[in-house]
Formats: C-alpha cells, sequence, structure tokens
C-alpha cells in the first residue's frame, strides 16, 4: 500500500506536492519522493529519500524541483526491501517519462525477464518500474519523438496487456508538445484515485491523489474518480481528455474503509468516516446477541474510533481513551517485520489507568491480520488494572491474503486461519489465543450490508477479482518471506 500524488500547474508544483505527501503519510513510512519536469519537457528533477516526508524531502529539496508538473509518493513495501532505490517516482529516460503508482503487480518477475529478453534492465525491485519500462518501450515503438495522446493510448493498450495486478498510476510526460499528467487504473479499480481541480481557465490546475485528504490541504475542489480501466490526460488550463482501455467489474478494496483510508477521507464515493459508524452499528447487533456485559467501550487508536464510538452509542455504554498514542510512532501494522511491528507497539500505546482498573473492557479494533499486536494491547490492559477484556473487531476474519497491495501475502501469517470450524468456534479458539475473555468478529454478511456495493473483500471471501496463478503467488509469498 502506498500513496500517490500529481500536479499539473501553471506554477510550480514541488512545495505543494511536498504538502500533499504530508497529508498521505498514513499510507506509506519506509520512503518519500518527489520528481518533476520542466514545462518544455527537456529537464526532470527529482529527490527520493528514506523515513517519512519531512526527512526524505527537506524543505531545502523543494528548491531544486523545478517544473508545473510533477509527481509525489509515499511507499510502504508489498514487492521490494524498502531500500532507496525502490523509492518512487520512477524517471526513464526515453521518452523522458516520470510515474508513481498504489497497488502490486502480480506479475512482476514474468515483467522483469521479459524486459531482460529486450535488453531493458530493472534498476529496482519496485513494481511499478517494470509498468514504466513497458509503456516507455512500447511508446518509443510508435515513434521516437513528438508523441500524441494517441502514442500514448497505443502504449497504454500494450501495458494493460501485459501487466497483471492492482495499480492506480499517474505519470508525467510530454504529449502533443505540452506537459501532461496521465492517470490510469486497472480495470477493476482496486486501489483508489481521486481527481480534483482548483481555479479557472489558463489557471485552472489538475490534481490526482490516492485520497481526497490531498485535495482538501491543497484546496482542491474533489470533481470524481477515475474510472476502472480509464485513461484521464491533464494539462493545466484545459478539461480532461478521456480514453477508455479495458473495463471489468468494479472491486475496490473494501480494507481501505476498515482500515487503510484516514476517516475524512471520501473513496468510492462513500465518507470512509462514515463507513466505520456503520461497520460499528452492525458489529453492536452481535455484540449485543452474544449478551457480552462490559463497563467501558475503548478503541485501539486511531482506526477504530468511529467504530467504537458507535458501539458505545449503541450499546448505551460510555467511550473511554483507554490509551495515549504517541503521535509521532508509526502505524504498526506497515512496520516492515514482526520485531519492528512490536518494539514500536510499546512506544506508541501507552495505557491510561484511571479508565481501565477494575473494569470490564470492550476494547475494539479495525482487523485481525497477524495477531501479535492485539495480544500485546491486551497485555498492556491486564497490566493497568482491567477486570475483563472483550475483543471486538469491526470487520470479518481475515482468512486469504490480499495480492493486491495490503501487504498481508501468506497464509503461514493470518491468525484466523489457525482455528477451524465456523464462525463462533473460531471466535472462541481465538480469544483463548488471544487470552482475552471473549472476541467478537463482524460476520461478512453484517459487512455486506453495512457497506453495499461492488468491491475487492477477498481477504475475507477468497474471491479474488482477477486471476493470480500459482507461480504468481509463489514470487509474492517468497519476496515476503524474504522481508521478515
Amino acid at each position: 500500500m502506498c500513496g500517490f500524488v500529481g500536479i499539473v500547474a501553471s506554477t510550480q508544483v514541488a512545495p505543494e506536492l511536498h504538502i500533499a505527501l504530508q497529508a498521505l503519510q498514513h499510507r506509506g513510512q519506509d520512503c518519500a519522493g518527489i520528481a518533476t519536469m520542466r514545462a518544455d519537457g527537456h529537464e526532470f528533477f527529482a529527490h527520493r529519500g528514506l523515513g517519512q516526508v519531512p526527512q526524505a524531502i527537506p524543505a531545502e529539496a523543494l528548491a531544486t524541483l523545478d517544473g508545473p508538473l510533477g509527481i509525489g509518493h509515499v511507499r510502504y513495501p508489498t514487492i521490494g526491501r524498502g531500500l532507496l532505490r525502490d523509492a518512487q517516482p520512477f524517471f526513464f529516460r526515453q521518452p523522458g517519462v516520470l510515474m508513481a503508482h498504489n497497488g502490486n503487480v502480480t506479475n512482476y518477475q514474468e515483467l522483469r525477464d521479459s524486459l531482460r529478453e529486450r535488453s531493458i534492465h530493472l534498476l529496482s525491485q519496485c513494481d511499478v518500474e517494470p509498468v514504466m519500462c513497458e509503456f516507455a518501450d512500447a511508446l518509443n515503438l510508435a515513434r521516437r519523438t513528438a508523441h500524441t495522446i494517441d502514442d500514448a493510448m497505443q502504449a497504454l493498450r500494450e501495458v494493460r496487456r501485459r501487466v497483471q495486478g492492482s495499480y492506480s498510476i499517474v505519470a508525467g510526460l510530454m504529449l502533443d508538445g505540452r506537459p501532461t499528467l496521465m492517470v490510469f487504473r486497472d480495470p477493476n479499480g482496486i486501489r483508489p484515485a481521486v481527481l480534483g481541480q482548483r481555479g479557472s481557465g489558463e489557471e485552472r490546475a489538475w490534481i490526482c491523489a490516492s485520497e481526497t485528504v490531498a485535495l482538501d490541504v491543497l484546496g482542491f475542489e474533489r470533481v470524481e474518480e477515475p474510472s476502472p480501466g480509464e485513461a484521464l490526460f491533464l494539462r493545466a488550463g484545459d478539461p480532461p481528455i478521456r480514453h477508455a482501455i479495458d473495463q471489468a467489474q468494479r472491486a475496490p478494496c473494501v480494507f481501505e474503509h476498515i482500515y487503510f483510508a484516514r476517516p475524512d477521507s471520501m473513496i468510492d464515493e462513500r465518507g470512509v468516516y462514515q463507513s466505520r459508524l456503520a461497520l460499528g452499528q452492525a458489529l453492536a447487533e452481535r455484540i449485543a446477541s452474544k449478551g457480552i456485559a462490559a463497563d467501558v467501550v475503548v478503541p485501539v487508536p486511531d482506526t477504530a474510533r468511529p467504530a467504537a464510538a458507535a458501539i458505545a452509542e449503541a450499546l448505551g455504554l460510555p467511550v473511554r481513551e483507554g490509551f495515549i498514542k504517541n503521535r509521532y510512532s508509526g502505524r504498526t501494522f506497515i512496520m516492515p517485520d514482526a520485531l519492528t511491528r512490536i518494539s514500536a507497539l510499546r512506544l506508541k500505546l501507552n495505557p491510561l489507568r484511571s479508565e481501565i482498573v477494575g473494569r470490564r473492557v470492550l476494547l475494539v479494533d479495525d482487523s485481525i491480520v497477524r495477531g501479535t499486536t492485539l495480544k500485546r494491547v491486551n497485555a498492556l490492559l491486564r497490566d493497568a488494572g482491567a477486570a475483563e477484556v472483550h475483543l471486538a473487531i469491526h470487520a470479518p476474519p481475515v482468512l486469504h491474503p490480499c495480492f493486491y497491495g495490503i501487504d498481508m501475502s501468506t497464509e503461514e501469517e493470518l491468525f484466523a486461519r489457525r482455528f477451524p470450524g465456523d464462525l463462533d468456534a473460531l471466535e472462541q479458539q481465538a480469544a483463548a489465543a488471544l487470552e482475552v475473555e471473549s472476541l467478537t468478529y463482524l460476520p461478512i454478511e453484517a459487512m455486506n450490508r453495512a457497506l453495499p456495493g461492488p468491491r475487492c473483500a477477498a481477504c475475507f471471501d477468497g474471491r479474488y477479482p482477477q486471476q493470480v496463478d500459482r507461480d504468481q503467488r509463489q514470487s509474492i509469498v517468497e519476496d515476503r518471506r524474504q522481508r521478515d
């Protein structure tokens, strides 16, 4: 999972890209980068670094990033190691293309081998680089210079034919002699993207980003979400130019609403905060039906707060902050290995004993992937004097790997897969393993009612919108094991 932003305007864009990336920091903390292009298309500039945005791209670097078109990116790796060489955006010299993405290309190894046969060698293990190389190679086959939108569409059709997986991609290049921001998504639209504009006439600027929060901080008006399988070509002062490539059944990732997106974002025409309220309301019904008694509702900060508020309201219980969060720590789920995640949790959360001691705590969290974090959170509550801990999860059990950009790609790491039987039996066994009095998941059917509409929920139900063959799965799994 990553975050991207692209802007094309009549003014310098690097400072605004820097601000937008900080709004998207929750989507990746391993590395960050900004790349820009001058208006004549003759010079490109880039700065990439490890860590969060202010450290990876210090303010003084912005003066070196010239141009009215640029792309920014924050990354946590689903393929590759999170090294500097894997940081985005990437640049291809012929014909001069900047590119970044959010998603997971499932046939990365196949693309790498095919490019080698054409004497095109990758410099990283990041899966957007072969996509960029395929696009640039196809574009150069159309003509060597003075490329047009028609040439780009021909190249994008070749990319669609060769590249498999999930991707929302933003690219910058010269087309028809003008700086052009190009946006395209996979046919299912698994990973999010949103288009915004600011100003009018010749001063109209365009932005495309992973989430609406990047638009909000810069004063852009949300226009729409680019359609799956669609390519958009954006130029300062002009309306978008649209071309369809290959659209399939829409399948936006439901995990964005459950965990990944910021609650103040709009995704799939729905507010993420409202989605989490609805999930909490649905979960409250199941908690009530089980007759679980509690004194206080405590969310695991920060994602679970809306659901916890909805649960507390429905059950007539007080909701309290049971943990004080260190605002300078990162999101533990997207950290690269188990040891780092556990150590970071000790720094991240400190229990508020006055709200916990002697009480039966209904602890609310968004999901359980590996189980290590929640076991440690439960230990923190016990040490703070909780009389009982009842765990409530506003998502179904994660039973299947994700191959589309969420970092849970091996079956053996998934906590819920350890426990056979129906949902009731799973909950009882999992509660014992986590050493809590009870565990309540949100059933898939209840999630479907709370969040209706087409989507990818393969991590819960095993229904993958795109085929991922055995070799591709094994390649993704091996990459994950090497990182751990």
